[in-house]
């Protein structure tokens, strides 16, 4: 890089020497070499200082797909998007898709993290193969709609020890994937203190923190008191994700910790606080099982809003006091600061704006995907809900649409203006599942909390919340180390020793 760095900022130099006087790099074989990552779209005209990213499509090039995000709908975008047709680029802060419906079971060995990381080369093997097709570690620092150009900013480590570097990408169609962050509703101190639960760091900093509170709390001359807060892991939201990683965590506490950490195992208790009822979404009868289950499980259930978050303790908005040792934040997602910055239309909550074909209305050959999109107003349409579920279907519509309009010529930019789309995107709810442990599950086929349908819960229900997240794994290999892990979980317990 600082090779690249020298040549861009001495263009008049005839010769770069390396440590060996006898080894001379032409500065106009550099340029050649680079000449692909270029703004311009003339060769003729190269200045050296454009060649800072990917330049508009020559005739003989593929129209070019920039998918911004890695998650559930831009990777099932890329998956079966025709690479015959199109260039496709992926920016994205991470190098992976995460299968989040089974993330909680790795925070306490009930999986391993591969099992739940599929690569993103996996996912579309164009990327590292076909010559116009890239993956970029970048983040996204700002869309020209105007001139069809995404400004990058490649990923660093967290010492800062590397230097950014901004390029750009000039793109024929852009779907913008770029999900949510998590909602800490201003809340002081949960930024800093509290752990998510939407990566793999994620579950691998709780899974950190567990072992290391275990251990902490054995050690000689630790008080009574300071052993139970060690031991106190509070989870903050009653959705699905809390309600699955309490129940994960009263699982290993029951048949692992008791009989691997004997000396603490009257110690180490969680909490599951919601400021209404957990599951609100779910079924009534399937919420009052699973509030009878968590409390058999050992979950001590609370019902509050947290009004401040400091580095050993939490205060609800009662006064309440409650140490923990373990804090983890899950209630709920909304639209990143990037999203919010984009001078894009938005729909109500602060999404990005769309039309019933997945395109943002105002400008030319965007399209928006996931979590960090909803219907605008004017379509009638409400905000569909932040599920990975609609983020699938809807990376699954949009390739059939882009296929559609490459093969119709349209693949280009500002091409396809006038083209007809066909039918619109149609989403239709197929349930909703969690488990709660003990070998326990909620299954709820209801399309809606109104309408009527099948629900269930216990054993067999949670037989099925398997069978369909294992079916769902994106790839063989995945789906193998998923049903090993199980397996051997069931016979030999689980084990968070491997840090």
């Amino acid at each position: 890089m600082s090779l690249f760095k020298h040549l861009l900022r001495n263009p008049t130099a005839k010769s770069y020497s390396y440590s060996s006087p006898s080894i001379i790099m032409p500065s106009n074989l550099i340029l050649t070499c680079l000449s692909h990552f270029t703004t311009d779209a003339s060769p003729s005209t190269v200045q050296v200082t454009q060649y800072s990213g990917l330049g508009p499509t020559k005739a003989n090039e593929k129209p070019r797909v920039v998918v911004l995000g890695s998650g559930w709908a831009g990777c099932r975008l890329m998956k079966g998007i025709d690479t015959s047709l199109y260039d496709v680029v992926c920016v994205s802060p991470r190098n992976h898709m995460v299968f989040t419906p089974l993330l909680a079971s790795t925070c306490v060995g009930t999986l391993e993290f591969r099992s739940v990381a599929e690569p993103i080369a996996r996912i579309q093997p164009a990327i590292s193969r076909e010559p116009g097709s890239y993956f970029f570690l970048s983040h996204c620092a700002g869309i020209d709609t105007d001139n069809h150009v995404v400004h990058c900013e490649t990923v660093t480590d967290e010492l800062r020890t590397l230097e950014p570097w901004k390029f750009k990408i000039s793109y024929d169609k852009l779907v913008i994937a770029l999900g949510a962050e998590a909602s800490t509703f201003g809340i002081h101190g949960v930024k800093e203190n509290a752990t998510f639960l939407r990566e793999v760091h994620h579950a691998q900093e709780i899974r950190r923190k567990l072992l290391l509170n275990l251990m902490l709390s054995d050690v000689p001359g630790i008080s009574e008191e300071e052993k139970s807060r060690l031991l106190h892991c509070v989870v903050v939201g009653g959705g699905p994700t809390g309600v699955e990683f309490s129940g994960e965590l009263s699982d290993f506490i029951m048949r692992d910790v008791r009989q691997r950490y004997s000396h603490v195992k009257d110690y180490i208790h969680v909490t599951l606080i919601e400021a209404n009822e957990i599951l609100s979404s779910f079924d009534d009868r399937l919420r009052h099982y699973a509030t009878t289950q968590l409390s058999k499980s050992g979950v001590r259930l609370v019902r509050g809003i947290v009004k401040d978050v400091d580095s050993q303790k939490l205060i609800l908005n009662d006064g309440t006091e409650v140490p923990y040792g373990l804090l983890v934040w899950s209630t709920g997602v909304g639209p990143s600061t990037l999203v919010k910055s984009l001078d894009l239309p938005k729909s109500p909550g602060g999404r990005i704006g769309i039309d019933e074909w997945l395109r943002v209305p105002s400008v030319q050959d965007v399209f928006a995907v996931g979590d960090c999109s909803g219907y605008l107003e004017s379509t009638g349409k409400t905000v569909l809900p932040a599920l990975a579920q609609v983020a699938e279907r809807q990376g699954k519509y949009l390739f059939s649409l882009l296929n559609r309009i490459g093969k119709a010529g349209g693949g280009r930019a500002n091409s396809a203006k006038d083209m007809e789309l066909g039918d619109p995107f149609v989403y239709r709810h197929l349930g909703s599942m969690a488990t709660i442990g003990s070998y326990k599950a909620l299954v709820d086929l209801r399309q809606n909390k109104e309408s009527k349908g099948l629900s269930s819960a216990g054993f067999l229900s949670w037989l099925v919340w398997r069978s369909a997240y294992l079916t769902r794994v994106v790839s063989w290999r995945n789906r193998f180390y998923v049903a090993v892990n199980w397996a051997t979980t069931f016979v030999f317990g689980r084990d968070i020793s491997r840090i």
